[in-house]
């Protein structure tokens, strides 16, 4: 009689488990199902991205020229630039700089001028152009939350490349379903402020609840089979 008053327990607790985590496990069913509907490929726009054609270093290659007492590079990179190889150098406070690979010579921040040039040359696309804008490094746009400053490219179908000021590299392509991804995802993860953290309370609470309730359905499960067994014998 013991075991009896006990299923019932399970139950009871488990039906008001399944109500409160049913949303929860819905939610993250369909965001799932959003998520994984296309090639991440596609989602990160990579089908946008022009091929670079690999072109013959020069024989000579100069490191970048760095005035008396300012810092030193902590890492130092090759990169194709639309007028020749260029260095990408990169600082022990995270900044970074353009230098010409053949003269050693700093490079200056790119125009908006030059910025419709890296997207002419790296971005394929039928979709017009309709703005370049600047964001410095303490105002980062939402979709791309990196505080680097960059030119943002907006084309009319909503894609928004975003090229670095001080590298003349494309950082990132985002398509109208990447926001729809990113939304997703904020979701799934239930953070939609900053839709990076993936260990915060809320969802590691929802995640214990739904293995509880999906364990106490397993038992009731096992429990009834064996009662039908004895019934019928």
């Amino acid at each position: 009689m013991a075991r009896k008053p006990l299923m019932l327990r399970l139950a009871k607790w488990h039906i008001w488990l399944g109500w409160l985590i049913g949303v929860p496990l819905l939610m993250w069913t369909l965001t799932g199902l959003v998520m994984v509907s296309r090639p991440i490929e596609e989602v990160r726009g990579e089908h946008l991205r022009a091929e670079v054609t690999e072109r013959a270093l020069p024989q000579a290659l100069a490191l970048p020229i760095v005035p008396e007492g300012q810092p030193r590079p902590v890492e130092i990179r090759l990169a194709d630039g639309d007028a020749g190889p260029v260095s990408i150098a990169r600082f022990a406070d995270g900044t970074t700089r353009r230098y010409s690979a053949q003269t050693g010579a700093a490079l200056p921040a790119l125009s908006a001028g030059d910025a419709r040039a890296v997207l002419e040359s790296r971005i394929v696309t039928n979709s017009p152009l309709v703005e370049v804008r600047a964001f410095g490094a303490d105002e980062p746009p939402f979709d791309f939350r990196r505080e680097i400053a960059v030119w943002r490219g907006e084309y009319e179908d909503g894609t928004r490349v975003y090229i670095g000021r001080d590298t003349g590299e494309v950082l990132a392509v985002r398509t109208k379903f990447w926001r729809v991804f990113d939304f997703m995802w904020g979701l799934h993860i239930m953070d939609l402020q900053t839709r990076e953290d993936t260990s915060h309370p809320i969802l590691i609470i929802f995640a214990a609840l739904g293995a509880l309730g999906s364990l106490l359905g397993i038992v009731l499960l096992f429990r009834r089979r064996k009662a039908k067994i004895r019934a019928r014998t």
